[in-house]
C-alpha cells in the first residue's frame, strides 16, 4: 500500500439514497459549499491503491487540518501548519513528511477553494444522481489529481478518490459526518504525536 496517498483517497458511494434524477451542481456551488465546511468528524472507509481496504475515523477542520485514525492499527495521518505526517508502525524509520501542497487533498483543505480558477477543474459530470468533479493543483497538474463525488439537496460531499503523483489511487468513502462544533487543535499537531511515539 502506497501510505503517501492513503491519507489523500477518498471512498465509493456505497447505497446512498438519493432522488431519482438530478443535474450537475453548479462549480460556485461546490465551492461555496466547500468554503462553508469548518469542522467535520465521521467514519470513513478507504480503498487502497492494491485493493485492500480499512476503515477508520476522520477529523477535518478546515483550512489546512485533518487527522486519519485507523481501526485495528495505529496507522494515523496528520495534516497541518501546511505539512502531511504519516506515522506507519510498520515503518522502522519516523514518518513520512512532506507539504501538504503536494498532494490533491490540499485543495479541499484550503482556506479558498475556488473551482472556476483556469485549469483547475479538468471534469465535472453528472452520473447516478451526483455529481463528480475532477480537479488538479493548476500551478502543479504533476502533483495529481482528486476527484469528489457530491450528491444534491443539499449538497453533500460522499467520497474522493485521489490520483498520486506515481498515479497510484486511494478512494476515501465518507460515512455519516458530524458538522461544526469544535476540535482540540492538539488533535491535528504532528510535534505533539512525534513526542508521544518516542
Amino acid at each position: 500500500m502506497n501510505l503517501r496517498s492513503l491519507a489523500l483517497a477518498p471512498a465509493l458511494i456505497i447505497g446512498l439514497a438519493v432522488p431519482a434524477l438530478a443535474e450537475k451542481i453548479p462549480l460556485n456551488e461546490i465551492s461555496n459549499y466547500l468554503n462553508s465546511l469548518k469542522t467535520l468528524t465521521g467514519a470513513f472507509t478507504q480503498v487502497n491503491n492494491d485493493g485492500s481496504i480499512s476503515t477508520g475515523t476522520v477529523y477535518i477542520q478546515r483550512p489546512g487540518r485533518v487527522r486519519f485514525e485507523y481501526n485495528n492499527d495505529s496507522t494515523l495521518v496528520l495534516a497541518s501548519a501546511g505539512n502531511v505526517a504519516i506515522f506507519d508502525p510498520k515503518s522502522s524509520g519516523g514518518p513520512q513528511q512532506y507539504p501538504l501542497s503536494q498532494t490533491p487533498l490540499s485543495i479541499i483543505l484550503d482556506a479558498n477553494v475556488d473551482l472556476s480558477r483556469a485549469n483547475m477543474v479538468t471534469g465535472h459530470s453528472e452520473g447516478k444522481n451526483s455529481t463528480i468533479v475532477t480537479a488538479q493543483d493548476p500551478e502543479h497538474p504533476e502533483y495529481g489529481n482528486i476527484q469528489m463525488v457530491f450528491t444534491p439537496g443539499p449538497t453533500e460531499l460522499r467520497q474522493w478518490v485521489v490520483t498520486d503523483d506515481a498515479g497510484e489511487k486511494t478512494t476515501v468513502i465518507l460515512g455519516e459526518m458530524s458538522k461544526g462544533g469544535s476540535i482540540a487543535s492538539s488533535k491535528f499537531s504532528i510535534r505533539n504525536e512525534l513526542a508521544r511515539r518516542k
